[in-house]
């Protein structure tokens, strides 16, 4: 028994990315759960047509309570061409598999034994344990000629994630389109964790930083459960992939992990490796980066952790459709943008580890290439940033980073908003996170949640459910990606954003040792969330009493302090726990319960 574990560890070692004792540990973090049917129609003599509510990672199981001598075909899908009937032909990488069972025997359990789809089996994507067998992304299943009673056939959807609890948060609010966007982007958390690490949807499996760093601070937002996110981000160390701006999110998926944890540990030992992923290197003598440098050798590829690609290339967006017609320049606004995010990430780690002179060089790299975007990558006749050095173009993209990171300055911001305002959701799935996130910190919440909840076209989270995917969809919808999946984890934007900027729960400090609440709840006349942190639950509740007055109750956990920022308003009364406030914009939060009453 013991050399049969040891073997076991030794194949699964490389998918676990961890060194073979501590495989039990992680082992034990995957669920697999049976799921029964919500709903079975008869559609024929012995034809069936089973919905379990929910596509999940997984295959069926079965066990019968009578024998059948002839083969039963199984269909199971993620999608419907019709109400009852699975779509059997679907486009892009929408899953359907047809599986074929020779008989069933009275009392014995089986699992349907899927075939392999070679673009996510490639070796390149993350291998599953034996143990999973094949599984697949599915919702729906249609049975054919099933000549035993469907009474006799005890039938599961047989489903695995990572550990997740369901209970560790919810969200409501008197708009329901906006709570449906939250139900479809927890749930897509919770299913995409099959692999053990976030990969990106089931045409690949493959971990993409871009893709992890929406889907970290997504389950952040879900769940308490820091250690998948972790385990993704070291693997990024020796395996990042090909896109410049998706190398310059490694330093940020770092950050995140030590600000919600507080744990020093993966930041102290991958730190010199997070200063090469600054792409530092690639600075010409004035400061901006560009990947047209002969720096960019195979000793620096090999530095980032490439073994064999001889060159990164800039992404903006993607797929490239979704660049809102960017203007490709060596020197590239939103790959410069990104770079002055990422030197002041880099600050904050250097800080975080007691590294001074760091500190202080991070910091003014920053604010050199901060002046230089402003400097060169503007246009002062229109007010608005350029897609790269020598362009005439000004993409939505080349202004919203910029407004998301912090660069544009005070003076700047009402034109550049205006502009973004003017473009609607001309970009991404992905970089949605980036507008919705700029939008928010420059107080635009009303126009943010007009996106978010818009259902009046296609480029829509509320197009996403209404083509029936329980999960995001890798882009807003198949004409714009004709390629693409339907349990895609990037699509989930909404979910962290509903947390962290309407709602503005946040860590101040390291591990929540202190948390800021800043609610921008536009017109919603209640809401109420639970927010997971290391330390325990925040809970939050909101009501409009009336036009004139609203309230507020927020609860904190044990050993945590607060601060909640007033929302902007013409408040005449402000009361803390019934005392009045006067002339603040922050109240200081104590552990346990705080009520904060606002009157016009």
């Amino acid at each position: 028994m013991r050399l049969l574990l040891i073997n076991i560890l030794i194949v699964l070692g490389p998918f676990l990315n961890v060194q073979a004792q501590d495989y039990t540990e992680v082992k034990a973090k995957f669920e697999h759960n049976l799921h029964k049917p919500v709903n079975i129609q008869k559609l024929g003599d012995g034809h069936y047509f089973i919905d379990f509510g929910k596509a999940y990672f997984g295959t069926i199981s079965l066990k019968p309570n009578a024998s059948q001598k002839d083969s039963v075909v199984f269909h199971l899908a993620e999608q419907l061409s019709t109400e009852h009937t699975v779509n059997r032909k679907p486009k892009g990488t929408i899953r359907y598999q047809r599986v074929m069972l020779p008989n069933l025997n009275k009392g014995d359990a089986t699992d349907l034994i899927l075939p392999k789809v070679i673009g996510n089996t490639k070796p390149e994507a993350i291998a599953l344990p034996e143990s999973f067998g094949v599984i697949m992304p599915f919702r729906y299943c249609e049975i054919e000629n099933l000549k035993i009673p469907i009474d006799d056939l005890i039938i599961h959807q047989k489903v695995v994630h990572y550990k997740f609890n369901d209970e560790a948060s919810y969200f409501t609010s008197s708009d329901t389109i906006l709570n449906q966007i939250w139900d479809i982007c927890k749930h897509t958390i919770k299913a995409t964790s099959f692999a053990g690490y976030y990969v990106d949807g089931d045409r690949e499996r493959i971990p993409y930083e871009a893709d992890a760093y929406i889907n970290q601070l997504s389950h952040y937002a879900f769940d308490n459960e820091y250690s998948l996110a972790r385990r993704t981000n070291e693997y990024f160390i020796s395996t990042p992939t090909w896109p410049t701006e998706w190398i310059l999110h490694t330093a940020k998926m770092f950050y995140y992990d030590y600000l919600y944890t507080g744990d020093t540990e993966s930041i102290s030992k991958f730190y010199n490796k997070l200063k090469d992923k600054t792409l530092i290197e690639l600075a010409r003598e004035d400061g901006l980066i560009t990947t047209d440098n002969e720096k960019l050798n195979k000793e620096l590829m090999t530095q980032l952790g490439f073994e064999n690609r001889k060159k990164i290339r800039d992404i903006v967006d993607w797929p490239m459709s979704e660049r809102d017609g960017y203007e490709m320049k060596a020197i590239n606004t939103v790959v410069n943008a990104f770079y002055f995010e990422n030197l002041i990430m880099m600050s904050r780690i250097a800080e975080a580890l007691d590294k001074k002179e760091d500190v202080l060089f991070f910091k003014e790299k920053a604010n050199q290439v901060k002046v230089l975007i402003n400097d060169k990558l503007f246009d002062k006749s229109t007010g608005l940033y350029i897609d790269g050095e020598n362009s005439s173009h000004s993409s939505l993209h080349a202004n919203m980073f910029p407004l998301a990171f912090g660069i544009v300055p005070e003076a700047r911001k009402e034109a550049v908003i205006t502009f973004i305002k003017s473009k609607g959701m001309a970009c991404s799935v992905y970089a949605a996170q980036y507008l919705l996130e700029g939008l928010y910190k420059s107080n635009e919440a009303e126009y943010a949640k007009q996106l978010i909840t818009a259902t009046d076209h296609d480029r829509t989270w509320w197009n996403m459910i209404k083509t029936g995917s329980t999960m995001t969809l890798e882009a807003w919808d198949i004409k714009y990606k004709p390629n693409l999946d339907w349990n895609h984890a990037w699509g989930t934007a909404p979910g962290n954003i509903i947390t962290r900027d309407l709602w503005g729960i946040k860590p101040i400090t390291p591990g929540f040792e202190m948390a800021e609440i800043y609610p921008q709840l536009d017109n919603l006349s209640f809401s109420e969330i639970k927010a997971p942190t290391i330390k325990g639950p925040i809970t939050a509740k909101f009501k409009k009493i009336d036009d004139h007055n609203s309230e507020y109750e927020i609860e904190l956990p044990k050993s945590m302090n607060g601060q909640f920022r007033i929302p902007s308003g013409n408040w005449k009364s402000i009361k803390h726990n019934g005392v009045v406030i006067h002339k603040k914009t922050k109240l200081k939060l104590s552990e346990g319960r705080n009520t904060i009453t606002l009157k016009k």
